[in-house]
């Protein structure tokens, strides 16, 4: 019996919880964050961020209107239309309103409920906002917080190794390009 097993079967007998989304997460329009102008210069200093698979479009010299995301207070941002998220904590501004700022409600281990989301299988049928007609409908397992951080724990030490990997195979490929063009 595995760690895990053994807290599932200490601290929920009976089974684990099941609770939408929405009554988990908190979300806010992201309008207050929105930036001005489209003219990004990586020698600025604030990220443009989209909840879309290119995540940071640029950077921005704008200091008013940005959202203040750090380790401790992170947020999910969350594509609307396409169901994409990114955990965010760093100081950031956004690119358009088509996202939801999602953020715990109270007793939820947050990094938990952004791998439970990762564990969603859903695709949008359509062109249309998802996050309040749909996508926080979604059911998640809620297990006691100890069983929550315990899963965050394993979760995170494999992000971690995956991304050590990553970089070892970048500079294997690297490597091997090198010695292919000596050759």
């Amino acid at each position: 019996m595995n760690e895990i097993q053994k807290l599932i079967h200490q601290h929920c007998p009976n089974g684990v919880e099941y609770r939408r989304l929405n009554e988990v997460i908190n979300y806010k329009q992201p309008t207050q964050y929105i930036v001005k102008s489209t003219e990004y210069n990586n020698e600025y200093t604030i990220p443009v961020l989209t909840a879309g698979d290119s995540f940071i479009l640029g950077y921005t010299n704008e200091n008013e209107g940005i959202y203040e995301a750090t380790k401790e207070k992170p947020v999910i941002i969350f594509d609307d239309f396409t169901t994409s998220f990114h955990w965010v904590d760093f100081r950031f501004k956004v690119k358009s309103s088509a996202m939801k700022m999602l953020t715990p409600k109270e007793g939820i281990s947050f990094r938990y409920l952004y791998y439970a989301m990762k564990c969603i299988k859903y695709s949008p049928k359509e062109h249309a906002r998802q996050w309040i007609s749909n996508y926080s409908n979604l059911p998640i397992p809620i297990p006691p917080l100890p069983i929550q951080e315990e899963i965050v724990k394993i979760l995170d030490t494999f992000t971690e190794l995956e991304g050590e990997l990553e970089a070892e195979l970048k500079l294997r490929q690297k490597q091997y390009k090198y010695y292919l063009n000596k050759l």
